[in-house]
Formats: structure tokens, sequence, C-alpha cells
């Protein structure tokens, strides 16, 4: 079991601070847009693209994850997060804002898939609950701790949007230097949403609803 930990640490401890950059930003963005008068409809609209972001990066981003790898997948997509959430601080514009939000989603959607495979490949059957019951606990504190910080400046000016930045160039570093192996490339699934309706209806009934309470409750 520690030495199933100690395989994924690096990967932990990225997720941690990509976690962090995530409950920052995504606090400090409908805040900020308060601030600048944005209507509810455009605020509300920072979530839908997002959301819908992150649908299309399911269904896509795992062809580039397949081609290039983890690793390098994985610091390519929180890059692109960085970027994004550097930009929202240096042009506030809210027609810009939805797209960032909209790329942000794609990206979360690829380092998710990229988290959660690589953590199910290094884990055994006898760890796998532990393991991602430490992922999990993990995101949890690092979006806390994150719109925590939102507490430390001023949402007015660029600084949070700076520490978000921050958070998400620490998030690639573990990975990057660490020496441990590199998941296998990801397999090749078809998405058929009518065979997994008829598979289980209830749950797929239960899992859309349960989607769209989060979706309300998130944005």
């Amino acid at each position: 079991m520690r030495q199933n930990l100690l395989s994924v640490l690096a990967l932990l401890t990225g997720t941690l601070f990509l976690f962090l950059g995530n409950g920052l930003h995504s606090l400090l963005m409908p805040m900020r847009g308060a601030t600048e008068g944005y209507s509810e409809t455009i605020l509300g609209f920072f979530g839908t693209s997002w959301a819908a972001g992150f649908v299309l990066g399911c269904i896509f981003a795992r062809r580039l994850v397949k081609r290039i790898g983890h690793v390098r997948a994985f610091s390519g997509f929180i890059s692109i997060i960085a970027i994004t959430a550097l930009a929202t601080g240096i042009y506030v514009d809210p027609t810009f804002w939805i797209l960032s939000r909209a790329i942000t989603g794609f990206s979360s959607a690829a380092t998710a898939m990229i988290i959660e495979s690589w953590l199910n490949e290094r884990a055994t059957n006898e760890s796998r609950g532990m393991i991602f019951s430490f992922y999990i606990s993990i995101t949890l504190l690092g979006v806390v701790g994150g719109q925590m910080t939102v507490a430390l400046a001023d949402i007015q000016t660029q600084t949070l949007f700076l520490m978000a930045g921050i958070y998400y160039c620490f998030a690639m570093l573990p990975t990057l230097v660490s020496n441990a192996q590199s998941p296998k490339p990801l397999n090749e699934v078809r998405l058929d949403l009518v065979a997994l309706y008829r598979n289980s209806p209830v749950s797929f009934i239960g899992i859309l609803l349960v989607g769209i309470a989060n979706g309300a409750w998130g944005t």
C-alpha cells in the first residue's frame, strides 16, 4: 500500500496545486465579474461554458493524450489553464472570459482523465480504494485552500490572477522532475450513450440529474 502511494506521490502533489489554482480562479472570476457589473446571466455563462468545454474535453482530449503521453499532455494542458488564468487578469471582458472558461473546462477534463487513468494503472485491487480516497481528499483540500486564498488580496487587482497562475505552474513541476515510470498509452474507447443507457437506465438518468444539480450549484 505504501509503495503504491509513493509511486503516485508526484502526481498527487501536482494535483494539489492544480486544484489550489482551480479553487482560486473559479471563485475569483464571478466575484470580479460582479464588481465589474456583469449581469447574472453573464456570470452564469462562466459556469455553463466551463461545463461545455469539459464535455468536449472528455470526448476529444484523449486522442492527444494517447499521442504524446501522460506527462507531456498533463503539463501541456495545465500550461493552457495557466495561460487563460493569467490572460483573464490582463484582459477583463465578459465575452473573453466566457471563452476562456470553455478552454479551461476542456483542459480540466484532460487533466482529470490523465490523473485518474494514471492512478488507476498504478493501483492494485487492494489499494485502489485507498489511493482514490487520497485523490478525492486532495482535490477537495485544494479547492478549499484555493478559495480561501481569495481573502489575501483585492479582487480588483491582478494579484489573485497571478497567484492562480503560480499555483498552476507549481502543478506541472512534480511530474516533470519525477523519475517515476510513465503510464501506458490510453486505450481507444468509443462513447456510446445509447448503449450506456440500455445497460443501466436508472444510473444513466441519476447521474444526469446529479450533473444538472451540480452544475446549478457550482454556477
